[in-house]
């Protein structure tokens, strides 16, 4: 009878595991079926290096919409990785316990926080702030990285923390027992001995950020052109299938579907990168 339970409970759990599995595949196939033939209509370097997207005149460039993606979610890590960092460090080395209570129940909170709550608060604040400080529109490439890096920071600073929390003591010990200060430790022996897990919660996040869609439809402007300027409006691809997925139909809707399967592959290809990272070390 025991070995009857253990039996039966191992068939369930793998018929969990198996349907999550199958859900990502439909998922794939789904998506792939209805995206790859616009693309042998107009042709791969067409679709991904195109410059005007114009459906009802049948053009289906991404390629702006591909650097607004790019520059949002690099503006985003350049502000966000370094702050989520700091805030890991500090959280594990320097912190007393009961500030590191009140801080990581707060950084939880923000992973928690509906990305629409961001991007309205964006439209109320960060929007106006930069069109008065720095001119143009507001609605434009900074806007949508300060909102995005505030987005990633829950991920980059707990699994940096768990990185750095996860090193054996005696490293610490051992550098400090040398003469090194603390902050040497941290520079020269913490860091680098975390560094797996640090770039993995930076990739991470970085793909937390280029798959984000409603906070970036409500800062960004959503202007389809190449941008010359961070503040200057763009449109990202997430953004774009948000946008026009709810009228688009026939070649339109499958240009839409195709532009999933571009952003499929970045944020498949960024998380592959992340776990390969983690492994190896």
């Amino acid at each position: 009878m025991k070995k009857f339970k253990e039996k039966l409970s191992g068939r369930v759990f793998f018929a969990l595991a198996l349907s999550s599995i199958s859900a990502l595949a439909l998922i794939t196939v789904f998506i792939i079926v209805q995206g790859v033939p616009i693309i042998a209509e107009v042709g791969f370097v067409n679709f991904i290096f195109g410059m005007s997207w114009a459906p009802s005149h049948g053009e289906y460039g991404i390629f702006p919409m591909i650097i607004g993606s790019v520059t949002v979610t690099l503006g985003a890590a350049i502000l966000g990785v370094p702050v989520g960092l700091c805030c890991a460090i500090f959280l594990s080395e320097f912190a007393p316990a009961r500030l590191r209570n009140l801080f990581r129940p707060a950084i939880q909170l923000l992973a928690g926080i509906p990305s629409v709550v961001y991007g309205f608060w964006g439209l109320l604040f960060i929007v106006p702030f930069i069109r008065n400080v720095l001119g143009g529109p507001g609605l434009s490439i900074l806007a949508g990285a300060v909102i995005l890096a505030i987005m990633i920071l829950p991920t980059v600073i707990s699994i940096s923390e768990v990185s750095i929390l996860a090193l054996p003591r005696q490293y610490k010990e051992g550098a400090l027992a040398l003469g090194l200060t603390h902050w040497q430790t941290i520079r020269s022996v913490i860091l680098p001995s975390a560094k797996s897990g640090i770039v993995a919660a930076v990739i991470l996040g970085v793909g937390r950020a280029i798959g984000e869609t409603m906070a970036v439809i409500m800062v960004l402007g959503n202007a389809v052109a190449v941008p010359t300027s961070i503040l200057d409006p763009v449109r990202t691809l997430t953004t774009n299938i948000g946008i026009e997925m709810g009228y688009a139909s026939g070649p339109h809707r499958q240009a839409l579907f195709a532009t999933g399967i571009v952003l499929f592959v970045i944020i498949m290809a960024l998380n592959s990168t992340a776990q390969y990272i983690t492994r190896k070390k």
